[in-house]
């Protein structure tokens, strides 16, 4: 059964050619049906392969490579376009393409009435290709080939409704700044192969330990600066939150739920560099996850969009992946991971209901009362907020416990670590209580600025606007604003879009089982892919009361986080909810220095750079060139064309060579 791997890419890929040739003929829904069962099929085929595999014969590891055909020969140097089957590979293409066909599905209902409807599906087939491109290819250059295709995707969805200059400068905004990322992934391969000889990931892993240190170390630290800019970490977090301006199944499936992990899933696979490497590289990616975790959590607080709230959420999660892989714990954050794609999703296409449902509202202080108008949306999005808090025993209670687990086995600045886990495991608590209770409950605050919005004793739209610091180089994140001059009607989606709510929903509640703590035999999901990452695998050895305490301590965490968010945003009127700090509503300036930066030094730098370019580089080149063509014109007047020219020029020389031979003589 695993031979049917290639079908895994193959039907995606057939959907995008199929919708790229008929996508307009067929129209809305046939389009985004069409899509749906292409992504589906993948999907299934994902589930007979992965049984395949469970059942191989090719011994303990569980691997299958299939190699469909050589894709450059050149020399000595050869690359196939080859799928490595394990246990890492499987899990990721069963949870991409089973939460990508629910996206699909949800985005048949919500993008309903769009011009552009079957071009959405044609990227969003796409999209699952390269995704699925990248986590199957078995060497790094196909990799990055998906690498680069679901950046390609993500610039195109995230840019869809560019009618608006602000959202097509996010997508340019993700674009850019993930090249510098790409960089780092690029250069590794080449010291990959100048190390190895090879850059399949086979080869990677047994030739790992005979690296020097510091080509390890080399290797280790290029291929994570191309995680840090496509998992959206310190300090190349900045594209993530301002991608949310593409339709909201596109920040499901891309930025929450599958692209943006993809970091995450590069060094798990090249887990024995990162154990060959110095042991500073582990610290500092855990450092660089925590740091992220707990700054983009502290922002989170202080977001007003419905939609930005669980951007920042993403980039603190994604921390914690990093925090995991930091500390050795791979399993941890593949764990992290899956959990995270059911929570996250579902949160995502909750908020996409909600503002479906509120006629393309965004700003949750125009909300409330929403539990009454919208209840499978409502039960189902606070499913998805207690199990990202970390309540027990709602899936993302075991994931997060393996990884604040893990963190303090590392001993150490791992206590420190763990803090900073534990912070953000509160702030996350706090910050999700909020927009529950702003989004579902409470007086119903959109009422206000339905009929007469900027009415006497009313805040306008313009006014929040004003208020939120706003202004036209901040992203549309949505279709369009609210008209705030028709009242609003509060309801349900259809069933397309609740469906997958539901599914969602339960998937938040039961994934935790995959990797229960208690004993070996429960621990599937660390079984399972024990053979990809048993070898750089910290085992944790910490007594069984501490891990007891640690696991009571982070509940009891976000227990105070939902208890201060209760008292604030559902005992206390809205009116006097606590002052949100603007340094933190401003995600404390980093987006604007940056900003700051490339507007001025960093433009006149890059301006000198182009004009050493331009009159140094360049004219060192072109000097030679110059010189060239002079000399050539000189020794051009030489060439007359007359034999007796020539004949005199030949005697001269011979002359010459005669008397020089005699004086030499003569001298000896």
């Amino acid at each position: 059964m695993t031979d049917l791997t290639w079908l895994i890419p193959a039907l995606p890929l057939a959907g995008f050619l199929i919708l790229v040739v008929a996508g307009k003929r067929l129209g809305e829904p046939l389009a985004g049906w069409l899509a749906t069962l292409m992504v589906a099929g993948s999907f299934a085929a994902s589930v007979i392969v992965w049984i395949g595999l469970r059942g191989s014969d090719g011994g303990p590891d569980h691997q299958f490579t299939q190699t469909l055909f050589t894709w450059l020969p050149a020399g000595g140097f050869s690359v196939d376009v080859g799928f490595l089957v394990d246990p890492l590979s499987m899990t990721m293409c069963l949870f991409v393409t089973g939460i990508a066909t629910l996206i699909h599905l949800y985005s048949v209902g919500y993008m309903h009435g769009d011009p552009r409807f079957s071009k959405f599906f044609i990227y969003m087939n796409l999209f699952v290709f390269s995704m699925l491109m990248l986590v199957l290819g078995d060497n790094l250059l196909l990799t990055f080939l998906g690498w680069e295709g679901v950046g390609t995707c993500s610039y195109l969805l995230i840019s869809f409704w560019h009618e608006k200059e602000a959202n097509a400068s996010a997508g340019k905004k993700a674009f850019v700044t993930n090249r510098i990322g790409d960089w780092g992934f690029m250069v590794a391969m080449f010291l990959c192969f100048a190390s190895l000889g090879s850059i399949k990931y086979a080869a990677i892993s047994a030739g790992a330990g005979g690296l020097a240190t510091t080509t390890a170390t080399g290797i280790a630290v290029l291929l994570f600066i191309g995680a840090v800019g496509k998992s959206a970490q310190l300090p190349l977090m900045v594209w993530l939150p301002d991608a949310m301006a593409g339709p909201t199944p596109v920040s499901a499936l891309i930025h929450a739920a599958t692209m943006v992990t993809a970091g995450v899933y590069l060094m798990v696979r090249v887990n024995p560099v990162l154990s060959a490497a110095s042991p500073w590289v582990a610290t500092m990616i855990a450092i660089v996850g925590a740091a992220t975790a707990v700054f983009a959590a502290t922002i989170a607080v202080a977001q007003n969009d419905i939609k930005k709230v669980l951007a920042y959420s993403t980039v603190s999660q994604l921390g914690y992946m990093f925090l995991a892989v930091g500390s050795g714990a791979y399993t941890a954050a593949i764990f992290h991971m899956i959990t995270h794609a059911f929570f996250k999703a579902l949160l995502f296409l909750g908020s996409g209901s909600v503002i479906h449902g509120m006629h393309d509202e965004q700003d949750m202080r125009r909300m409330g009362g929403l539990f009454k108008y919208m209840k499978i949306t409502a039960v189902t999005f606070i499913i998805g907020a207690l199990a990202i808090a970390g309540i027990f025993p709602l899936a993302g209670f075991w994931s997060k416990d393996e990884i604040l687990l893990s963190a303090w086995n590392k001993g150490g600045v791992g206590y420190v670590l763990w803090a900073a886990g534990l912070a953000t495991a509160v702030l996350t608590a706090y910050y999700m209580t909020r927009q529950v209770s702003l989004v579902f409950f409470g007086e119903p605050r959109w009422k206000k600025v339905g009929v007469h919005a900027g009415g006497e004793g009313e805040q306008s739209a313009e006014a929040v606007e004003t208020e939120e610091g706003g202004g036209p180089d901040e992203p549309v994140l949505e279709h369009a604003a609210a008209d705030h001059g028709e009242e609003i009607h509060p309801h349900e989606s259809p069933w397309t879009m609740t469906l997958p709510l539901l599914a969602l929903a339960l998937g938040s509640i039961v994934v935790g089982a995959l990797n229960l703590p208690f004993t070996g035999r429960v621990k599937s999901l660390e079984n399972w892919l024990a053979p990809v990452v048993e070898a750089g695998e910290a085992h944790v050895d910490v007594a069984s009361g501490v891990k007891v305490a640690l696991a009571l301590v982070a509940l009891a965490g976000a227990l105070v986080g939902i208890a201060v968010g209760v008292h604030f945003y559902l005992r206390r009127r809205f009116e006097d909810r606590p002052a949100d700090p603007e340094i933190l509503e401003r995600g404390w300036y980093y987006d604007q220095a940056i900003t700051d930066f490339a507007g001025g030094p960093g433009r006149a730098g890059f301006e000198d750079v182009a004009w050493t370019d331009t009159h140094v580089v360049d004219g060192a080149v072109n000097g030679v060139g110059w010189l060239v063509r002079m000399d050539g014109s000189g020794l051009r007047r030489l060439q007359t064309g007359y034999v007796r020219s020539y004949a005199l020029g030949v005697a001269l020389g011979a002359i010459i060579l005669v008397a020089a031979i005699t004086i030499r003589s003569s001298v000896l």
